[in-house]
């Protein structure tokens, strides 16, 4: 496996966790690496909370997404983005704490698809959710917002 440049990893980071959509969320992209990913959320109720005082199924999806995303998006090519064509999950148990985390890692990187799992657990190591996302291999698909880059990996 190709180990991701920490320098590359660390502007990444930045960028994404600025993102619109991840401030949004409250949530944060932990470190990615070569197969893996970590990101959290922390849950504020007066906007992550449907009606019934629980975290909504969305936040949990959003996590798994971004999750699976991230593992296979450390072993991409460089130069290359990448988008959802897919996702599966399933809620194991209501979100009702303050954090989120959830834990990614990739199963497959080909050519044009790639495929990676995730679990979400609450602040006490509790598996709340696990999900699968398929993604596709955009070539030549730059990275928005985080400026001149160096290079991916080492």
């Amino acid at each position: 496996m190709l180990k991701v440049n920490p320098e590359y990893m660390s502007k990444i980071m930045e960028a994404t966790n600025n993102c619109p959509y991840f401030r949004l969320q409250n949530m944060r992209l932990l470190n990615f690496d070569a197969g893996i990913s970590k990101l959290e959320i922390d849950i504020d109720p007066g906007k992550h909370y449907q009606p019934f005082g629980i975290t909504h199924g969305g936040v949990v999806c959003s996590i798994i997404d971004a999750a699976a995303f991230w593992a296979v998006y450390g072993q991409a090519p460089e130069n290359v983005g990448m988008t959802s064509v897919d996702l599966k999950l399933n809620y194991l148990a209501p979100a009702s704490g303050t954090k989120l985390v959830a834990q990614g890692k990739m199963v497959k990187l080909g050519r044009t698809l790639g495929y990676g799992q995730a679990e979400v657990l609450d602040e006490n190591g509790k598996i709340l959710a696990a999900g699968a996302s398929t993604l596709m291999v955009i070539p030549e698909l730059p990275f928005k917002y985080a400026g001149q880059l160096p290079p991916k990996f080492l």
